[in-house]
């Protein structure tokens, strides 16, 4: 990950005003320049992932696909990275409240750069989350209180943990008819491909043997233990896939 391009800009434009405005000291305590030092102590901390950046779009397209746009929801994304994603999705679904979740500290300040720089109503500032803690643990989130919960690209690169208790939580505090929605390589059946993808996940045991990509049955097994159904299965550019699954049950 780098640091976001935007980053530059208020020094551009910081450097402008530095011609305008005359002696050094009298531009240093301008309230323009007050304001770009502020605005660009946010923006240097805006984390940039190449992959959200390529894969925000065709996630977009299948949520705006299955979340109406006339009904106001509450989603919850677990793992939010960067924070690329749920800003993306917030200015496109805005009917949508997000909340945005991260374990790492350097991404819930990337989160909450994005948060600030953009400025949508509908975010909400991100919250400490470990999936492999129980849900009750999850910042205070209420049973039954998600409309719809996103997790993209965690479960191949944490442990299985994570995965077992992203389902558990996810079965406590998704609505009935609530929707989950994961993306990630997964393998089918037991097999992995392409060839890239098999080398992709030797790559991630090598790093750490709890990483890897997960199995589609043993997701659906997963989801089913905790009242979950896997409802569709929808082929993703470079050999990724959207899993939705759908609550259908009180647990």
């Amino acid at each position: 990950m780098t640091v976001s391009s935007d980053c530059l800009q208020p020094l551009y434009r910081c450097m402008k005003v530095l011609q305008k405005c005359g002696p050094f000291t009298t531009c240093f305590n301008s309230q323009q320049f007050g304001a770009f030092k502020g605005t660009s102590r946010w923006m240097c901390k805006m984390m940039n992932a190449p992959a959200a950046e390529r894969n925000k779009d065709p996630i977009l397209s299948v949520l705006k696909s299955r979340v109406k746009s006339d009904r106001h929801g509450n989603a919850l994304e677990i793992s939010s990275g960067t924070g690329q994603h749920v800003v993306h999705f917030a200015n496109a679904l805005p009917n949508i409240t997000w909340q945005p979740s991260e374990f790492d500290g350097h991404s819930l300040s990337s989160i909450e750069a994005y948060r600030q720089h953009y400025r949508l109503p509908n975010v909400k500032p991100a919250i400490y989350l470990d999936a492999s803690q129980s849900w009750e643990n999850w910042a205070g989130i209420q049973p039954e209180s998600c409309d719809l919960i996103v997790n993209i690209n965690m479960m191949h690169i944490s442990p299985l943990a994570c995965t077992k208790g992203l389902f558990n939580g996810v079965g406590k505090i998704l609505k009935p008819q609530g929707l989950l929605l994961i993306y990630g390589p997964y393998a089918v059946n037991g097999t992995i491909s392409p060839q890239s993808n098999v080398d992709f996940d030797h790559s991630l045991r090598s790093r750490n043997p709890e990483w890897g990509l997960r199995d589609i049955g043993f997701l659906t097994s997963l989801s089913q233990d905790n009242g979950l159904r896997l409802e569709e299965i929808v082929d993703m550019p470079a050999n990724n896939k959207c899993l939705l699954f759908r609550k259908d049950t009180v647990v």
